[in-house]
């Protein structure tokens, strides 16, 4: 409540995020915070973790006190490694100390290398109702060139017990993969969509900073025209069954939009515990950034003791515009302009000078309704964003993005 440079009339919604960060082997392409758990004749760490993520939670209850939970997200990593009975547990103690909403969103990320029959349904009487699986392919020989543990067969019997159990479902799938044809890339899509999933996340697979792909890339990767060629033929699929393509890599039917996603793209308000989580968090006047420790262990140590945060920082106003366009220019729909005033406290005018410029080389469209991307917009949205860019001094957080 300390005076700060904003006004912000009312808080936005407020989502967890919980990360869970062991893999059974990091994928070379990954440039999260996962780490391989390469402890085979030792215990794998649970129970410690999850007091340790109850730990952080309570540490940040006075941040959000009388905040109701929106959704929850558990990602990783592979969460699925953790045991339908640890997780149990920990929305138990999770719901015990916030209020989540009565229909709030549970979503648990899995691998189908962790798939054992019946393990789907445990998590869903833990109270998970959403799973996000990370398929990525259901080629084989793909499967093996992008590092993954598990094979065709596993992606599909995770899906068939996920639609079997599960409220609602996603498929996470990437294309333009090393060698691919525009035609094997609509290929992986019709298989998913054999299951009537109610949800699919297509990325193009990106060659990241620092991972094993950046310091010997795969041979053969599509160029950027056969990757556009095959993003919006992807599209037209989708959409011929019933799938919406309602933000630049989802794809989703009625009804079943990722909520806790949504929030993201909203520039709603996330606290994020578990090591290396990031939160954002809005107060009356300011809004502020942490990041927790990165490495498990190190985590562990910091969190038993409250002190999980690394890093907090409080977002300058003058970055503000470009952080909220920056999530809310992915959505189809885009945003409407009090959605802006209310999520960052700034008049529509602290937009004026780019909208213009955007508008007049046809990438955004405003009404007094709606301001969103145009179609070539959408193509080109980093071009878009370098619009809003905030002063060069202050350049540093966005960079990378």
């Amino acid at each position: 409540m300390r005076a700060g440079t904003l006004q912000l009339q009312t808080l936005p919604p407020l989502a967890l995020y919980v990360h869970l960060p062991w893999c059974l082997r990091k994928c070379p392409y990954c440039d999260f915070n996962s780490h391989e758990w390469r402890g085979a004749h030792a215990e794998f760490p649970e129970q410690r973790y999850v007091q340790a993520l109850l730990a952080d939670l309570d540490a940040a209850l006075p941040l959000i006190w009388g905040r109701r939970i929106s959704s929850v997200f558990i990602g990783g990593g592979t969460p699925s490694l953790f045991s339908p009975g640890g997780i149990d547990a920990m929305l138990a103690q999770i719901r015990a100390r916030v209020g989540l909403a009565p229909d709030a969103e549970i979503t648990l990320e899995a691998n189908p290398g962790t798939f054992e029959r019946d393990r789907f349904a445990a998590y869903a009487q833990a109270g998970v109702n959403r799973l996000s699986i990370g398929v990525q392919s259901f080629d084989d020989a793909q499967l093996r060139s992008l590092g993954r543990v598990h094979d065709a067969a596993q992606a599909h019997a995770a899906i068939e017990e996920a639609a079997r159990v599960m409220p609602s479902f996603n498929i996470d799938l990437m294309f333009a993969l090393p060698g691919q044809t525009l035609d094997q890339a609509l290929g992986e899509v019709r298989q998913a969509l054999r299951y009537a999933t109610p949800h699919l996340s297509l990325y193009q697979l990106t060659i990241e900073p620092q991972t094993p792909f950046a310091k010997r890339p795969p041979a053969n990767l599509p160029d950027a025209d056969l990757a556009a060629d095959m993003q919006q033929a992807i599209a037209d699929l989708a959409g011929g069954a019933g799938l919406d393509r309602y933000e630049v890599s989802a794809y989703a039917r009625a009804g079943h939009l990722s909520r806790h996603n949504l929030n993201y793209w909203q520039f709603g308000d996330y606290l994020g515990i578990g090591a290396g989580a990031h939160s954002k968090l809005s107060f009356a006047h300011r809004i502020v950034r942490q990041v927790r420790w990165r490495q498990p262990e190190r985590y562990m140590q910091q969190a038993a003791q409250g002190a999980a945060i690394e890093t907090e920082q409080e977002v300058a106003r003058r970055e503000l515009p470009f952080e909220f366009l920056l999530n809310a220019l992915r959505l189809r729909e885009g945003f409407a302009p009090e959605l802006y005033v209310q999520r960052t406290g700034l008049p529509l005018s602290s937009l004026r000078t780019g909208l213009q410029q955007a508008i007049q080389l046809g990438l955004l469209t405003e009404t007094p309704d709606r301001i969103a991307a145009t179609a070539r917009g959408w193509e080109l949205l980093n071009e878009v964003l370098t619009l809003f860019l905030p002063a060069p001094a202050a350049l540093q957080t966005p960079q990378g993005v």
